[in-house]
Parts: structure tokens; C-alpha cells; sequence
């Protein structure tokens, strides 16, 4: 099957060299046994690829299952995966079978395998060797034929090196490695995927389909989409439920795109795992507080000179200084920040406190954009779920 047959029958749009090449290389490695690996940012469309590769194997008439590692408890993974025997643990009450079991001579798609515990790992790599497996709580050995997929957005060499992945177990999933290009690589299909999610949703909703004008086009390609073919796809639903005119200007479409306002959020700072990288964005950031904290100090200084000045009946002209407090909710990506010049008060508020109360409103903007659906909201904010639950908990915000 040529790669124009694959789009049409799994549903693919674009013609990006990266996404035709991606699809070329899972045609070619589908009549094999080989263990691939799939790797790309969440919603880039991860999850067709195990499809193609089975549809398209001599496997395509077996099971073909498709598991979220990083939805299943760490207690319960290897239960799923392996099965267990009756009385292995508490509530096993029958025998189980696994995955592994039940998709024997076809074909099983680990999605999200970077998310594994270590002793899970463990049990995946013997597998992959030599087909071997025991059920939780059983001794007797046992063998699967089955051909395996797996999918992360996680940076398994980076992951290797902070202990929470195994490096065997990466070269074995590695075999054949396929990568999905984000959306913001492919800009020349971003339009072709808006006008195909308007034109399917106004189908289904029997409403006219919107269109952009072409200020709107240029302001959707250059948009960064995070959430990649999942975003756009949710922001070109909402604009045809939400929005009474068919056609779009780029004023209508910047209410659609968050990142306008979420990319200021304090809490980028403290992105977990990673202390390289910071962007331009979070330099300048860090300076204009610095610079705030300068000026503060600068005024105490010149204070402390005005009251000794007076003290020794010295006459002295002084004029209050002037603080640059940036309005951090302007500080954009390859924008300029604007800065708004205000007269220090005699008791201004504490840096650390300002910060504090615009890293908690953004917090809440963002749990209340997703009805208190936390992981969207991590996701929106840049940041982990758990470092968005100790937020919220530090600060006491009711989702």
C-alpha cells in the first residue's frame, strides 16, 4: 500500500516531507517482527501509527490492543501487562490474563512506555528478548508471540540518564525508530487540517463551515500549537460552535489561542527536571524582577540619606524616585515588553507577593478555561500535574 492509499484509508491530512516520511517508514517496517518505536509531543497523532504498521502486517488478522502505560497505577501495571494468578494479592480472586497473553500472534501498542515503573521495564525487556514472561504470583513460565509498538513524548536518553529509564530497554524498543514532526514544523499543512476540522464539524452540527481571511491564516501558521493536532482541532470546533460570523479575522482568532497570556506565567521558572534551557523569555523575566528589586533597594538607600541629611539640620531637595514595574502579563515571545513607569508608594508591595497573586490567578484561569480538568491545565500552564497539585495546594485554590 503507497503512502497516498495509507493517508486516505487511516485518515491522515498534510504533506509535509517529515509526516510522508514518518508514514513511508511504518509501511516498510510492517511485514516485519521488528519493535518500533514512535516518538513526538503529545497530540501530534502518535496513536495511528501502531495501526498502520498492523493493518498492513501479516499480523492484521490477530488482536491488536492499544495500552496507556501512564494511565495504569504502578501497582496494577504489571497485573495488566502480565496477568496474575488467583490470591496473587488482595481482590485477585480469579486468575488473569495479561495483555501479552491475550494479544498472542498479534499485535500491541504501548503508548506511553516512558512512563513505566523500573521493575516493569524489567519484565518488558525479557519479553521482548526471547517472548518469556510469569504472571504476578505465578512461577510457571510463559511464552507470547507478539508484536510490539510503543509510543512516548518523553526523552528517553534524558530519562536514562536520570535513572527512570533502562538504557537495554531502550535500544531493544528502539529497533526502528519513527518520528512525528510537531505541528509547528509543519506549517504548510496547518490550514489544510483548520479547513478539514470546520468542514467536519459543520457537516456534523449541519451548520455553514468558517473561514479565515488570510491575516487570520498567517496568524494561525505562525501560532506555536502545544497541543499540537489536538489543539487545533479543538480550537477550530470551538470558534464554529462559539462564533456567529462565517468568516474569521485575526482579531477573532487571538481570543482562541491562550498561550497569548499563559506563556507569561511565573511558574515556567520552576519547570521540574530541567535546568537547562531557559528561554529568552524567562531570562528577561528574571532581570525586570531583579531590576525591580534594585530600584526598591536603591530607595530604601536614598531614605536612609534623606533622614540623616535632616537629622543633622542639612537642607536637602529630594525627588521620590520611579520604579519600572513591568506588567509581566505583556511579556510575550519574540515581542517586545512594555514597560509601564508608576511613582513608588511609601509602602510598595513586595515583589515576592505580586508574583505570588499573578501566579495564582493564572492558576485559576486555567482551571476555570477547563471546567478544574487538572492535567489540561498543566498542560496549558507549562507545567507538570504535580507541580500544578502542590500549587494548588500551597495557595489553597478550589479547582
Amino acid at each position: 500500500m503507497d503512502v497516498q492509499s495509507i493517508k486516505r484509508t487511516f485518515g491522515i491530512i498534510g504533506n509535509d516531507p517529515q509526516l510522508l516520511h514518518a508514514i513511508e517508514i511504518a509501511a516498510q517496517v510492517a511485514n516485519t517482527d521488528l519493535t518500533v518505536l514512535i516518538t513526538g509531543e503529545s497530540g501530534t497523532g502518535k496513536d495511528v501509527f501502531p495501526k498502520i504498521i498492523h493493518q498492513n502486517s501479516a499480523r492484521k488478522h490477530g488482536q491488536y490492543f492499544a495500552v496507556n502505560c501512564g494511565a495504569i497505577p504502578e501497582g496494577t501495571i504489571d497485573s495488566e501487562l502480565f496477568g496474575h494468578e488467583k490470591g496473587s494479592f488482595t481482590g485477585a480472586i480469579a486468575e488473569r490474563k495479561g495483555y501479552f497473553e491475550i494479544a498472542n500472534e498479534g499485535t500491541l501498542f504501548l503508548d506511553e512506555v516512558g512512563e513505566l515503573p523500573l521493575s516493569t521495564q524489567a519484565r518488558l525487556l525479557r519479553v521482548l528478548e526471547n517472548g518469556e514472561y510469569i504472571r504476578v504470583g505465578g512461577s510457571k513460565v510463559m511464552k507470547t508471540d507478539v508484536r510490539v509498538v510503543a509510543a512516548t513524548n518523553v526523552d528517553l536518553p534524558l530519562a536514562i540518564q536520570k535513572g527512570k529509564f533502562r538504557e537495554d530497554l531502550y535500544y531493544r524498543l528502539n529497533t526502528i525508530p519513527i518520528h512525528i514532526p510537531a505541528l509547528r514544523e509543519r506549517k504548510g499543512d496547518i490550514h489544510l487540517l483548520f479547513r478539514k476540522f470546520a468542514s467536519d464539524f459543520a457537516e456534523k452540527s449541519h451548520m455553514p463551515v468558517i473561514t479565515l481571511t488570510p491575516e487570520a491564516v498567517k496568524m494561525l501558521e505562525d501560532y506555536r500549537w502545544d497541543g499540537n493536532v489536538r489543539q487545533l482541532k479543538n480550537v477550530a470546533e470551538q470558534i464554529s460552535i462559539i462564533e456567529q460570523q462565517r468568516i474569521i479575522n485575526e482579531f477573532t482568532l487571538e481570543r482562541y489561542l491562550p498561550n497569548k497570556i499563559t506563556t507569561a506565567l511565573p511558574v515556567l521558572f520552576q519547570k521540574e527536571d530541567n535546568a537547562e534551557g531557559v528561554s529568552e523569555r524567562d531570562l528577561l523575566y528574571k532581570v525586570l524582577f531583579e531590576m525591580k528589586h534594585d530600584i526598591a533597594e536603591l530607595r530604601n538607600t536614598v531614605n536612609e540619606l534623606t533622614n540623616r541629611s535632616n537629622n543633622n539640620n542639612i537642607s536637602t531637595s529630594y525627588i521620590e524616585p520611579v520604579a519600572i514595574e513591568p506588567d509581566y502579563t505583556e511579556i510575550m515571545p519574540n515581542e517586545e515588553v512594555i514597560h509601564e513607569v508608576h511613582e513608588i508608594k511609601k509602602d510598595p508591595q513586595p515583589a515576592s507577593l505580586s508574583l505570588e497573586q499573578n501566579e495564582i490567578e493564572m492558576i485559576k484561569r486555567a482551571l476555570e478555561k477547563y471546567n478544574g480538568k487538572r492535567k489540561d491545565a498543566a498542560k496549558e500552564l507549562g507545567i507538570s500535574e504535580r507541580t500544578l497539585y502542590r500549587k494548588i495546594n500551597e495557595f489553597g485554590i478550589t479547582a
